[in-house]
């Protein structure tokens, strides 16, 4: 018996099986890592709009569900950040649902980005709506059973529902066992069902005894009505922390002064149909992603909602941790963004 060849045999299946552990076994983590800088006219063209020499960019990152070299690597590289998965995603929510709730959260921020640009340059846009699309369902309660992801809710208790707001209004103070009858729309098909209010799963974090329909997260399906036309195309990047960037962009195609003066601007940030604008995550990683696309100016949000670093004071510390040469922009407004580059034109 050739003891020493078994052996050796023995030792490659154990460093395989270390090796398949180690890349293919998931922690409850995700990694981001920076993305890249994309530039707006190659997304977003407005009727008729009007030409210019610079340019505005949105940022992007890049995330990735971490196995244990992804893990340890990030916590030894600043160019990298760890987020708990509870931190992306409700508990229960699947790739799908995620997926579908970025992708409304990205068609919302384009639809407040347009709101708040045509406001800003004194053009048209208004909203015609539909009613209420469901982004996520929680996993146990009984809209798990009668709901599905994309479905649109017209109705709720024979009242006509047209907005999240109103859908919340609807079912606000729902006690455990209330049965709400709901008109839907699933794939063009029309159907009445009923779901049965409970109290919400202890995971979830809301208030011991307090009971709901078991849906979060609804965005009101509504069509956007300008004049001029504008059309937005980003059918793979999720997530409202563009709406700043859209607003931009699209202002300056509606009006006559090129308001970049031929500098190359990339930011961040959410962005209300008011023009406020919102704080948003990777912000670190954005900096770089600027950075590397050699941007002149970065508009950050300044808005102090988070109890620690505002992402404008975490950009900063990034910025002069790289040494870039960029220009680091505190913004809580379109309004400020506009003021500042108003202030440079010279």
């Amino acid at each position: 018996m050739n003891t020493g060849r078994n052996t050796g045999w023995i030792k490659w299946v154990l460093l395989l099986m270390v090796l398949a552990a180690v890349n293919f076994i998931h922690l409850p983590y995700y990694f981001s890592v920076p993305g890249d800088a994309q530039t707006l006219t190659d997304v977003i063209e407005v009727e008729d709009g009007y030409a210019y020499e610079g340019s505005f960019a949105l940022t992007t990152i890049r995330m990735g569900k971490a196995n244990s070299v992804n893990y340890i690597w990030s916590l030894l590289s600043d160019r990298r950040e760890l987020m708990h998965e509870n931190e992306v995603r409700p508990p229960g929510e699947s790739d799908d649902m995620y997926n579908h709730r970025q992708m409304m959260l990205m068609s919302t921020s384009q639809q407040q980005s347009v709101i708040a640009a045509y406001e800003a340059a004194g053009r048209e846009a208004s909203f015609e709506e539909y009613g209420v699309v469901i982004t996520s369902i929680i996993p146990g309660m009984d809209a798990e059973e009668k709901l599905e992801s994309g479905d649109r809710i017209t109705s709720v208790n024979e009242t006509e529902v047209r907005t999240a707001d109103e859908l919340l209004d609807s079912v606000s103070g729902a006690e455990a066992g209330e049965v709400f009858s709901m008109t839907i729309v699933r794939n063009d098909e029309e159907m009445d069902v009923e779901v049965t209010a409970e109290e919400f799963p202890e995971e979830f974090g809301a208030e011991e005894g307090r009971a709901g329909i078991g849906i979060s997260n609804p965005v009101t399906d509504r069509e956007l009505i300008t004049d001029p036309e504008v059309d937005i195309s980003t059918s793979q990047i999720g997530g409202p922390s563009a709406g700043l960037m859209f607003a931009l962009e699209i202002y300056n195609q509606l009006t006559e002064e090129d308001i970049t003066r031929g500098l190359s601007i990339a930011g961040t940030g959410s962005i209300s149909e008011n023009g406020t604008v919102g704080s948003i995550g990777g912000i670190s990683q954005k900096i770089y992603a600027a950075d590397e696309d050699n941007m002149d100016i970065f508009f950050a949000p300044d808005l102090d909602d988070t109890g620690g670093l505002t992402n404008f004071e975490a950009a900063q510390e990034t910025a002069e941790s790289i040494g870039t040469d960029m220009e680091i922009v505190p913004v809580t407004s379109l309004e400020d963004a506009l003021g500042y580059l108003e202030s440079i034109s010279g």
